[in-house]
């Protein structure tokens, strides 16, 4: 079920949004330029950002009004070319921003109005970076990051400046809050969730009303430049992103059904591309490739990839209606800007590792799949994607001893759970896991969808849900590989949500 925060209802049946001229200008401006920004797009040549030297002065490092959310491992830096690739939006029509929104009008049919303008907001923002001497050196004091801010109470934009510590960034979760400083007066700030261009995201208010983000602007560096701490050429160089990470202030019910709907459609149109091309499975010699892995056990990797381990166990389902609601408003936008800490990068989250992680060997055991070459490219389109998890997921099924691959061809959404395993850890745990059901003495053709556990059941989960005597319950997994076993607990849960 999904969670609707109180501050997040549109007050009443008719809501009326008075345009300021504050941003009436910049949003003319995009839409001069739309051909510019049009879908798939290169970005417009940048100009050159505003440099500030602060030779002699400190470095600031204010501190937010309370403790950080956040809790993810943290987030690895977006690979240049990844974001010169940035696939801008359409912008939005004059016709579709009316200055009284029709009484009754869907919520998330605001929201994605109220998000466009929220782009369009800080498309002139211009980003400050400034400089300092530290140790006898000038450095990078920071990277500015800008948001555009809604008040349902004023009906305006306010653009918030703020400032995050410059990369390499070695703040983690836990040790205290995230050192930020916010450059524009009268707002306060609080730091939400992530590092880097994916999720970092702050909750901001002003004189006691909470503000809803709509926008984000965020610069990416040339790793490259970072490295050698050519701070001035990085900051000269350096492609700024207008991109919304998940915020509570978009979570609707309509961009949930709405991302399950896409993901499921982009999953059965990776497929479709791999049947016409007649792509063979390795794993069933004789059958194609599309016909072996459904598109909901892919679609299920596309929401549990970017589900944190620590939301699954606090909010259950509903930390899936947040990634869900992430695809329904953002589309192949979503999660393209996804780096963990282990440099999985895009929604499917492959690897590369200088030509030997998972992308490059499906690229090298799936030639018909027609799978892009370019790293940075394939991995953060998502219908490419979904095409190459669906030939890894068979990669990994023809490894598995005959048992598993037999039960799999006859119930491949149950026993899926061993193809995601591999997906997630490989085939170690694909064996860790075969022998823990052995030892716990459960045959493979028992294996049922997971259901409810009633209230107060003395089963601790992760896992797995066995049929005996007509009656379906749940056993424990005994502890094989605490991430392994969790990603197949997540599996599990979401599967349902796509049938």
């Amino acid at each position: 079920m999904s969670y609707l925060s109180p501050a997040c209802a549109i007050p009443g049946s008719s809501v009326r949004v008075a345009r300021s001229a504050s941003w009436t200008l910049p949003l003319l401006a995009f839409l001069l330029c739309s051909a510019c920004a049009s879908s798939g797009g290169r970005p417009e040549a940048a100009d050159e950002p505003p440099l500030v030297a602060v030779t002699d002065a400190p470095e600031v490092r204010d501190h937010p009004m309370v403790a950080s959310e956040a809790r993810e491992d943290g987030e690895f830096e977006v690979p240049a070319a990844v974001a010169e690739s940035e696939q801008r939006e359409v912008p939005p029509r004059t016709g579709d921003l009316p200055e009284v929104v029709v009484k009754g009008r869907e919520r998330h049919l605001v929201i994605r109005d109220l998000v466009a303008e929220g782009q369009a907001q800080l498309r002139n923002v211009n980003l400050q970076y400034a400089f300092i001497n530290k140790g006898g050196r000038e450095v990078l004091r920071g990277r500015p990051v800008a948001f555009a801010l809604w008040s349902d109470a004023q009906k305006n934009w306010t653009i918030a400046q703020l400032e995050i510590p410059s990369p390499p960034l070695k703040w983690k979760p836990g040790r205290g809050p995230l050192p930020f400083t916010v450059r524009t007066p009268g707002i306060e700030a609080r730091h939400v969730n992530g590092t880097g261009a994916e999720r970092l995201m702050f909750a901001f208010s002003r004189g006691g009303e909470e503000l809803k983000v709509y926008g984000r602007k965020f610069p990416v560096f040339d790793n490259a430049l970072v490295k050698k701490k050519r701070w001035r050429e990085a900051a000269a160089t350096a492609v700024p992103i207008v991109y919304l990470p998940y915020t509570r202030d978009t979570l609707d019910p309509g961009f949930v059904s709405g991302g399950r709907d896409f993901l499921l459609a982009t999953a059965r149109h990776a497929l479709g591309e791999l049947r016409s091309a007649n792509v063979p499975s390795a794993a069933f010699p004789g059958e194609l490739l599309a016909d072996v892995v459904p598109a909901e056990v892919i679609t299920t990797l596309a929401v549990i990839e970017q589900t944190d381990d620590m939301d699954f166990i606090e909010k259950g389902r509903d930390a899936f209606d947040e990634v869900l609601s992430q695809y329904g408003l953002k589309r192949e936008e979503a999660y393209r800007y996804s780096v963990s800490s282990a440099k999985a990068l895009g929604p499917m989250q492959f690897t590369n590792r200088h030509g030997n992680g998972t992308y490059s060997l499906v690229v090298r055991q799936c030639r018909g799949a027609q799978i892009d070459p370019n790293f940075e490219r394939g991995a953060t389109s998502l219908q490419n994607a979904m095409k190459a998890a669906a030939c890894l997921l068979d990669i990994e099924l023809s490894r598995m001893n005959s048992e598993i691959r037999s039960a799999y061809r006859t119930n491949p959404e149950v026993l899926g759970i061993f193809a995601v395993a591999a997906y997630n850890g490989g085939p170690r745990n694909v064996a860790k896991l075969y022998r823990a059901l052995d030892r716990m003495g459960i045959q493979l053709d028992e294996l049922r969808r997971a259901g409810q556990l009633p209230p107060g059941s003395a089963v601790a989960c992760p896992c797995v849900w066995r049929e005996q005597a007509s009656v379906v319950r749940a056993v424990s997994i005994p502890r094989y590989n605490r991430e392994n076993s969790g990603y197949i607990e997540k599996y599990q849960s979401v599967l349902s949500l796509f049938d």
